[in-house]
């Protein structure tokens, strides 16, 4: 079972340079403090993966740490565009981003797939789209008992899935509710997985709707109460909305965004 490990050992560990790292968490439950501390470590050359880059892969990607990115939803919800996300693929700045992008179905269904350690997943989809010419990940299939024509999507099996979470128990369990994306799929498709939580409790509440995950899917276990600040985990804080405004501000401007890193003890990260 994974013992409660400090988040800067449990980063220093299993996240390498080099490495496919999925962080996930849909609205709420976005691991912020890992991303952090990924960054804060030095890590470089990821290949960043998220059903829907917001603020954290923003930061992510204008500290340097990401060499490719894919998606299926790029923004700053309820505010506007990522402009640390468009300055590295329109100016290459700090670098050059490559980006591969999805609908929202089709990279769920490739987490699905990677979770079912599939080579691939079908669906109906991305008919009228662009999205097909990246052969690489999207392809398409006839199927074998009726004929029909189908999208195929790559599996995505990242090297290191990344989460926050609100309960683990001692025996290294966890449990995550609410709006839970597909935090259990991209867990189940890594090779090494990284949870971290608000709290360790003796035993997990009755509680409809809540996902487990079992000790043995996981690598490490961090306690780190607001981990998924400014975003929220529910039953334990809000969204700070007042921060994703003042990103849009922040995020504009390249001085700005270098002197928010300093602030924030991320200077060494967006200097390399």
């Amino acid at each position: 079972m994974p013992r409660p490990v400090h988040l800067d050992e449990a980063i220093a560990t299993h996240v390498h340079d080099g490495d496919t790292v999925a962080l996930e968490g849909f609205t709420h439950l976005i691991p912020f403090a890992a991303a952090h501390e990924i960054a804060r470590q030095g890590r470089r050359h990821l290949k960043l993966v998220r059903m829907t880059p917001d603020v954290v892969y923003d930061q992510l990607i204008g500290l340097g740490v990401a060499d490719e990115l894919v998606f299926s939803y790029g923004g700053n919800p309820g505010v506007g565009s990522l402009h640390r996300l468009r300055d590295a693929v329109e100016k290459h700045w700090p670098h050059k981003l490559v980006v591969h992008e999805h609908s929202h179905a089709g990279l769920a269904n490739a987490y699905v797939a990677g979770a079912g350690r599939l080579p691939f997943a079908v669906l109906r989809g991305y008919r009228g789209t662009d999205l097909e010419q990246q052969s690489d990940i999207i392809s398409r299939v006839t199927c074998p008992f009726t004929g029909e024509e189908l999208a195929a999507v790559k599996a995505v099996n990242p090297d290191v899935t990344v989460i926050h979470a609100q309960l683990a128990d001692p025996e290294g369990n966890v449990m995550l509710w609410g709006l839970t994306g597909v935090q259990r799929e991209a867990v189940l498709a890594a090779d090494r997985a990284i949870v971290t939580v608000e709290e360790i409790v003796d035993e997990f509440p009755e509680r409809t709707g809540a996902v487990i995950l079992p000790e043995w899917a996981l690598k490490a276990v961090s306690v780190v109460p607001g981990g998924a600040w400014p975003s929220y985990a529910l039953g334990y804080s809000t969204r700070d909305n007042d921060f994703y405004q003042q990103w849009d501000v922040v995020s504009r401007d390249r001085g700005a965004f270098l002197a928010w890193a300093k602030e924030n003890g991320l200077e060494a990260a967006a200097d390399d």
